[in-house]
């Protein structure tokens, strides 16, 4: 009501607005004003609308190609510079590798029985040694929970003291400094779980980071924290003590491994990310090898985790020798500091600007006032084709690592009687050995049928190994009991075997790829991003493994047959990715998106192409104006313009 008093008292003022923001009709039934521009009194009546700035001009495209123009003027990897900054990503490999197998021997599953005093105070044994079974995990597995023979449960888990003889090379360790044995055994699983959860938690978040302030800060601070971290492990005094400081050990080393391997990746031209990456592979595993005698020499648990970070204090030295990676900073259009590194790789490599053709200098000069742009991992959401190529490859790296130890258990025998041998040296350099062949045979297959079908024949006989293995072994032990069949368990054991030696070989092939092909496919502006989900995808297939341990191998055929089921959807989702094989990296996301799927046959000549190219895709951008402008026909006006 009081509304309506001012307009009256106002002659009538200007009519309020409907909920929807249009305006009515004047009072009285009236005809509406037509639209026009308002009148030049009528400006304090009216609200104005704020002028809207006008879109940023586009980036230069000479700028967004990294590959095609500034890489080729810094000399690719003919410079001097880029030759030393590669090698600087190899070198900690080898240290990453003593700590991502450390678990084998810090918490290695000894013999151990109980002794007891006489009535004169001497001590002797009253009970045979329990052997522990031992599996591999990456390159061996955790073992299960040490069982204890039937009836003298009571008597073992009350023992006052244990004596234990450990087969990993030292003379203590982790298990046998606290008595992780019996009733206390699953305690050893946990601590298995917290370097993995670390691992996990550390891919997620450090990718994440890595794509807002850069891959060297991340690369820094990860450093500095394992540092701190990991020698405090070797000061614990309890297993939760050691447990919750190796978690946060393993978030620094997830931090260290994916600025690595993405700034290796940001570094080399299309032709050489492959074997580079490989090259970093072998040196990981030629920690892996050395790790036994490394365990050997040390002796205790405590020196060996020590020896084992401290030569993360030369990597200290990355803060003065290392740069930021220069592709991430160009895909992030922070211009002016890519001119002044570009100004020290032409330094370091003593070249001269004057060779810039392409003028990527003067392009820089004139967008150098430009804002940064960073995106989040969390923008690949509203994509058409990235998000659905990034949680592919996922899968394939979660199937891959995840039944690698469904293999492992088979070959090495979740049962006493399937076990080809008890040493752990054999054990061990078997799964190394396996690792190492597999890496070897993967540079010729991806050479000779790219990332995409080189992915593909891995899970292909991934898929077969695992079902042969469910499936025929099976028929074989029902054949073997029958009297005339002429087959025994030795025979089902010995394809037991082979199966397992084919499924870990092409299984450890599948999980590396995928983690390689979801950095290349990935734009630089959140490769960290989708590096962190690809390598905590890795992770939790390796968590598989300490969780059957815990349960005692329970439901282990069931899980089994579920990774099986995963390899035959990979086979067909590996189908809908593109090949990045030669191909430029993704600067940022619509570059990304404009990966398309080729087939894997290259076309006959004369034949149409199922799939177009991204030459050949049509625009359809001027879909909306087009719909806008067919606005303002009339309804009822038909296609060929009759009423």
């Amino acid at each position: 009501m009081a509304i309506d008093r001012r307009r009256e008292a106002g002659g009538g003022g200007r009519p309020l607005p409907e909920e929807n923001g249009s305006v009515p009709g004047a009072v009285g039934g009236g005809a509406a004003a037509p639209p026009g521009p308002p009148p030049a009194n009528a400006a304090g009546a009216e609200i104005q609308a704020l002028p809207v700035p006008p879109p940023a001009a586009a980036c230069s495209p000479l700028l967004l190609d990294y590959d095609g123009s500034v890489l080729p003027f810094l000399g690719g990897l003919g410079g001097r510079y880029q030759r030393t900054l590669v090698l600087l990503t190899w070198v900690p490999a080898l240290v990453i590798g003593f700590s991502k197998f450390s678990d084998s021997f810090l918490l290695d599953q000894p013999d151990f029985w109980c002794r007891e005093a006489d009535g004169q105070g001497n001590w002797s044994g009253t009970l045979a040694p329990i052997h522990a079974n031992h599996s591999g995990n990456g390159s061996i597995f955790p073992p299960p929970g040490l069982p204890t023979p039937a009836g003298g449960n009571a008597s073992e888990c009350g023992c006052r003291e244990w004596h234990y003889r450990i087969r990993a090379g030292l003379v203590q360790n982790v298990v046998s400094k606290w008595d992780l044995v019996c009733d206390s055994a699953w305690k050893v699983h946990i601590a298995k779980f917290s370097l993995l959860v670390g691992l996990i938690f550390g891919h997620l978040i450090t990718g994440c980071i890595a794509d807002w302030v850069g891959r060297r800060p991340v690369l820094l601070f990860s450093v500095i924290f394992i540092l701190i971290f990991g020698l405090t492990v070797a000061l614990s005094v309890n297993v939760t003590m050691f447990s919750t400081l190796r978690f946060f050990e393993g978030f620094c080393l997830a931090g260290i491994v994916l600025s690595l391997y993405a700034l290796r990746i940001e570094l080399c031209p299309p032709g050489h990310r492959f074997m580079i990456t490989m090259v970093a592979s072998f040196i990981e595993m030629a920690g892996q090898f050395l790790m036994p005698g490394l365990a050997a020499l040390c002796r205790d648990w405590q020196v060996l985790q020590a020896i084992i970070i401290c030569p993360f204090l030369l990597m200290l030295f990355y803060w003065v020798i290392f740069p930021e990676s220069l592709r991430w900073l160009m895909a992030t259009q922070q211009f002016e500091a890519s001119k002044e590194l570009i100004l020290q790789f032409t330094h370091k490599n003593r070249m001269n600007t004057e060779s810039d053709i392409k003028g990527v200098v003067p392009e820089l000069e004139k967008e150098i006032t430009r804002r940064p742009k960073k995106v989040c991992i969390v923008k690949v959401v509203g994509t058409r084709n990235l998000w659905k190529n990034i949680v592919v490859l996922c899968v394939n790296s979660l199937t891959g690592y995840g039944i690698h130890h469904c293999f492992a258990k088979s070959m090495m025998g979740h049962e006493a009687k399937m076990a080809i041998t008890h040493n752990f040296y054999a054990d061990y350099y078997t799964m190394a050995g396996i690792a190492l062949a597999s890496c070897l045979a993967m540079c010729p297959v991806v050479g000779f049928l790219g990332r995409r079908g080189g992915l593909l024949l891995f899970m292909i006989l991934t898929a077969l190994a695992s079902l042969l293995q469910l499936g025929l072994l099976n028929l074989i032990g029902k054949y073997s009991q029958l009297p005339d069949s002429g087959m025994s368990d030795s025979v089902k054991d010995k394809f037991s075997v082979a199966f397992s030696i084919v499924g870990m070989f092409s299984s450890h092939a599948v999980g590396s790829l995928s983690v390689f092909f979801c950095a290349e496919i990935t734009p630089t502006v959140i490769r960290g991003g989708g590096l962190g989900l690809v390598l905590a995808s890795a992770g939790f297939g390796r968590l598989t493994a300490p969780i059957m341990e815990l349960h005692n191998q329970k439901g282990y055929f069931l899980h089994h047959v579920i990774f099986a089921c995963c390899t035959l959807i990979c086979i067909i989702c590996i189908l809908l990715l593109p090949e990045s094989k030669n191909q430029h990296l993704p600067e940022n996301i619509p570059d990304g998106e404009h990966y398309t799927r080729q087939p894997l046959l290259p076309h006959k000549k004369g034949e149409q192409p199922l799939l177009l190219t991204n030459s050949e895709l049509k625009d359809y951008s001027g879909l909306h104006d087009s719909a806008a402008v067919s606005d303002g026909i009339s309804e009822n006006t038909t296609a060929n313009g009759m009423k």
